[in-house]
């Protein structure tokens, strides 16, 4: 008999795995939505130039072959409506069940307990055998830690939350952070205010994003001819193993992609004293590189001011410096997600009452970054070190529903698994060993970090190596537990 199964989340992941269950002829599920709508990140992030920096036929699912990508690089919009094509072609929309969040969730009597709230906070409690959280890493946005945040008179928003209602044209405006999001936006909105200060803490490595439209011919030759869009994403995916991973592993490419970015910056900013500003002091992809052409331009703009003095609170007029107060009616955070905060703010409880969040007390970790020990039949996607920072989340995704997949029948015949303490104890030396090989694993300051100053967002290995890993049967790593 299939296990009857709660999928938290309908982004990516969520509806990867109901996907695969629809497909797998299992309907015993359903996915929990705290919104009133699906896509996940690509459902949230709708500010001004949001996109992917993962080429469109990689950031796919690879089952799900798409001809109506209209760039190379695709866009919000795009994404969403690639999501909501699988939904429906898939029909798994009818198992989702909008504007309902898991407040907790209780593992005991062998069974998952989850307790959701509706719009209207009405609580309600349900038993599934199995529990995926789909939630991811990128969901929950972060405000910076500066005095006088609610002293602010003007308007003030998140990139994340993105007030469409406030029309920024003639504004001054103050974008703090200048990560990817902001280096999307940045050059749209810089068209439209009366004056931006871009307040920078530490600059980005940005390289070119090579995108293009995809014109008629091609469109025609992506749906017509046979192999050639599986033969274009494989062409991706091996560039990027190749080339981009081994920068990140300091290995042979890491002085290449470093000069390709200290020449992007030459070309593209002629004032030596703002591409001195803009020049960062650490490796590239210390930090996520930034993957974009129209970022540089837009800061050397005469009504754009690159800021790189210390903020020292918000004051009702603008944004106070050590250097003076810049007066401006709008604030934008640009200043990322609460990233190392897994599954915050649900109370998850084990087997024993074991508290998830005082087991990560040291950071979060998980075994192939899906399985945790305590936790029986509880799986992540996108969980601890499976992000990535050269290719396509998507693949890692799958890798994961696979691997979930197959621990399914164990499920079914022998009762609640979980991953075997022993097996997660030589994930984590295996993991530690790997890291100290990244460039991530330095001293500079990132999202893939706790505050202690531990990686546990980032994945230290090639996409094929964790294939083959994913790809292992359950068993031996995983164990049943006795009833209860």
């Amino acid at each position: 008999m299939a296990p009857n199964v709660a999928i938290v989340g309908a982004g990516f992941g969520g509806l990867c795995m109901a996907i695969q269950l629809e497909r797998a002829g299992i309907r015993s599920y359903t996915v929990f939505e705290k919104a009133g709508d699906l896509g996940g990140t690509w459902r949230d992030n709708s500010y001004p130039g949001a996109g992917c920096d993962i080429p469109s036929h990689l950031y796919s699912y690879s089952f799900e072959k798409y001809t109506s990508w209209t760039r190379r690089y695709p866009a919000q919009p795009e994404i969403l409506g690639y999501l909501e094509h699988c939904a429906d072609k898939y029909d798994t929309r009818r198992q989702i069940r909008f504007g309902t969040e898991v407040r907790r969730a209780a593992f005991h009597d062998s069974q998952w307990w989850l307790t959701t709230a509706d719009g209207a906070g009405e609580e309600r409690t349900e038993a599934f055998d199995v529990m995926v959280m789909g939630v991811g890493q990128l969901n929950r946005p972060r405000l910076p830690d500066i005095a006088g945040l609610p002293d602010f008179a003007g308007v003030s928003f998140h990139s994340a939350r993105w007030n469409h209602d406030h029309d920024l044209t003639g504004r001054r405006v103050a974008v703090i952070g200048n990560g990817s999001s902001a280096a999307q936006f940045i050059p749209r909105i810089a068209e439209q205010v009366e004056r931006l200060h871009v307040f920078q803490r530490t600059p980005n490595w940005v390289i070119p994003k090579p995108d293009a439209t995809f014109g008629p011919l091609a469109t025609r030759a992506f749906r017509f001819v046979p192999g050639l869009q599986r033969a274009y994403r494989e062409w991706i995916y091996r560039y990027a193993e190749a080339t981009l991973y081994p920068a990140l592993a300091q290995g042979w490419s890491a002085g290449l992609l470093k000069k390709r970015a200290l020449r992007h910056l030459r070309d593209q900013v002629p004032d030596p004293d703002l591409r001195a500003k803009l020049t960062p002091d650490y490796p590239p992809g210390c930090k996520r590189v930034v993957i974009d052409s129209t970022f540089y331009p837009a800061l050397t703009r005469d009504n754009v001011d690159v800021v790189t003095d210390k903020i020292v609170r918000i004051a009702p007029e603008g944004v106070e410096t050590t250097e003076g107060l810049r007066e401006v009616d709008t604030i934008v955070y640009a200043t990322g997600f609460q990233s190392t905060e897994f599954l915050a703010p649900m109370e998850i409880t084990g087997r024993g009452g074991r508290s998830l969040r005082e087991q990560w007390t040291g950071g979060a970790e998980a075994y192939l970054g899906i399985s945790v020990p305590n936790f029986p039949n509880m799986f992540l996607l996108y969980g601890p070190n499976t992000n990535l920072g050269h290719s396509s989340i998507i693949f890692m995704i799958e890798c994961q529903v696979r691997h979930i997949m197959s621990c399914l029948p164990h499920v079914s015949a022998h009762g609640p698994i979980e991953v075997r303490p022993a097996a997660m104890a030589a994930w984590s030396r295996q993991l530690d060993a790997a890291m100290s090989r990244m460039v991530w694993g330095g001293g500079c300051h990132s999202w893939y970090k706790t505050p202690q100053g531990r990686v546990t967002n980032n994945w230290p290995g090639s996409t094929t190596l964790y294939r083959r890993l994913t790809a292992k049967p359950p068993l031996p790593a995983y164990q049943p537990v006795a009833a209860g």
